[in-house]
């Protein structure tokens, strides 16, 4: 099975009963569950409960505990209010009787009206840019066999406008901007594309908030604490999207970062904010 059949397979839940729902864990980087996967698992539970003609708009979700890859998490949602226009579900994940995670979501029917959007920075076009893998390969013996790993077998594939220095960082302004996509196609189901691009959204956040101090991944300890997302227009997640990413601030140990997703012709289709642990490891 290749990465990208893994990853819908695995971001798609055991059905327990009409509310409650079971997924897998995976190992990304560490034996904590990446924030991305729960934000996709529980964007799928949420998404079985409601009918098929309302699209997600928006989700906002809390990471509470560092969830464990060798167990299951269990997800089981409130089924808030389901309006003429808006549905709205509360879901909880859940491992050792305990809250890791909750996120609320509003799903809408699609109405006309008024309609604008800022535009996409000016950037290298994609096919004129090297992916996270290709880099890796290029630092070669300067990069660890397991970080390398990792990258090859992470199925959303990225290509970075600013090329970070891995070894002798310098203090940069606090703006990054990375081409991402799908490294195979994914089905028609647009569903399956907005679960694939709220797992590849936690990833680059973060790093945009360590950009304006000279420090590395070795030196802070980072976390996902809150996640913002909304979904703007139709998009599919296997062809390339950029994803525009600003640190207003950083304070108390936290770092506040949010980013733009547009497509390729220029099209707004997703925002996202997130506040972070950003806790400088003691010397």
């Amino acid at each position: 099975m290749d990465l990208v059949d893994n990853l819908v397979e695995h971001l798609t839940l055991q059905r327990l009963d009409s509310n409650i729902f079971q997924g897998t864990s995976k190992e990304v980087s560490s034996t904590r569950v990446f924030g991305g996967q729960v934000l996709a698992q529980a964007l799928h539970a949420v998404s079985q409960t409601v009918e098929a003609d309302r699209t997600i708009h928006s989700m906002h979700a809390y990471f509470i505990l560092p969830g464990n890859t060798n167990d299951n998490i269990t997800y089981i949602v409130d089924r808030t209010r389901d309006g003429g226009s808006f549905t709205t579900r509360r879901v909880r994940g859940i491992q050792y009787g305990k809250d890791i995670f909750i996120m609320a979501a509003s799903f809408q029917t699609w109405q006309p009206g008024l309609s604008h959007q800022i535009d996409m920075p000016e950037v290298p076009d994609p096919d004129d840019l090297v992916t996270d893998q290709e880099l890796a390969t290029k630092f070669g013996d300067f990069i660890s066999p397991k970080f390398k790993e990792m990258i090859r077998v992470r199925p959303i594939e990225f290509k970075p406008v600013e090329i970070p220095d891995l070894f002798t960082p310098m203090k940069s302004a606090p703006f990054q901007h990375v081409w991402l996509r799908a490294k195979d196609k994914l089905p028609d189901d647009p569903r399956i594309h907005q679960q694939v691009l709220a797992y590849a959204s936690d990833y680059n956040l973060l790093t945009t908030a360590m950009r304006p101090h000279e420090v590395t991944l070795k030196d802070i300890q980072l976390a996902s604490l809150d996640h913002g997302m909304w979904f703007h227009r139709s998009f599919r997640a296997d062809d390339w999207l950029l994803y525009a990413l600003e640190s207003p601030s950083s304070s108390n140990s936290r770092g506040f970062t949010r980013g733009n997703i547009f497509d390729r012709s220029g099209r707004l289709v997703a925002s996202v904010v997130q506040e972070g642990l950003l806790r400088q490891n003691k010397q």
